[in-house]
């Protein structure tokens, strides 16, 4: 596969500014096992292409809510317990996805409701009763708070 970027992408301070992070944080994923840059004659680190993708791999990991020690296994294909972590994180996504789609839900109920005060509104209520009730809501179980009617 061709990787947008040279195949020698260059030291640490040079891969830390394309990514928008100090030069720190490379070092510490060095440390901690998730990237391991090729050496020059000088002992400096000099990152090849490959070593750049693990970099975004673990950004985009992180944005996803990933800690680093699931990023390790992720990108350890003999880690035993990769596919543990990825079924974990793949739950927790599909989780996540239906509480925004419930936020959107809501906000999208709040900005086209006539209810001055959304509060009030009996539809609007519906949106939050497991909160009010005390109980968290499983995945799915979560329904339309029905027909909108104020009354």
């Amino acid at each position: 596969m061709i990787w947008p970027c040279p195949p020698s992408a260059g030291s640490t301070g040079e891969v830390a500014e394309r990514f928008g992070l100090a030069t720190h944080v490379l070092r510490h994923w060095e440390d901690v096992g998730l990237l391991a840059p090729q050496r020059d004659g000088a002992g400096r680190r000099r990152f090849a292409a490959d070593d750049v993708v693990r970099v975004a791999v673990i950004l985009r990991s992180k944005a996803a809510g990933l800690g680093l020690g699931q990023v390790a296994a992720l990108l350890d294909g003999e880690a035993p317990q990769r596919h543990e972590v990825l079924e974990a994180h793949l739950a927790d996504l599909d989780r996540r996805a239906e509480e925004i789609a419930r936020a959107r839900a809501m906000a999208q109920h709040a900005f086209e409701c006539e209810e001055h005060d959304v509060a009030r509104c009996p539809r609007f209520a519906g949106f939050v009763e497991d909160i009010l009730a005390g109980t968290r809501v499983t995945p799915g179980a979560w329904g339309s708070p029905g027909p909108h009617a104020h009354g």
